[in-house]
């Protein structure tokens, strides 16, 4: 689906996130986490688990 501001929010998300192009962008908990390698890094130092159950979003 497309959406008529698709190419400003492409571009604000690329502010936000320092690279071109930020796709995909990943939020948790309404929060931006970044692009995948910014998640891949999370995960790999053990903070991502421990930030999804603090969003709701998993449950161990």
């Amino acid at each position: 689906m497309r959406t008529p501001r698709g190419k400003e929010m492409e571009w604000a998300l690329a502010k936000m996130l320092c690279r071109s192009p930020p796709v995909p962008a990943v939020f948790v908990g309404g929060r931006l986490i970044g692009p995948t390698d910014k998640v891949m890094s999370l995960h790999l130092s053990g903070k991502l688990i421990p930030l999804l159950q603090d969003a709701g979003a998993i449950w161990l």
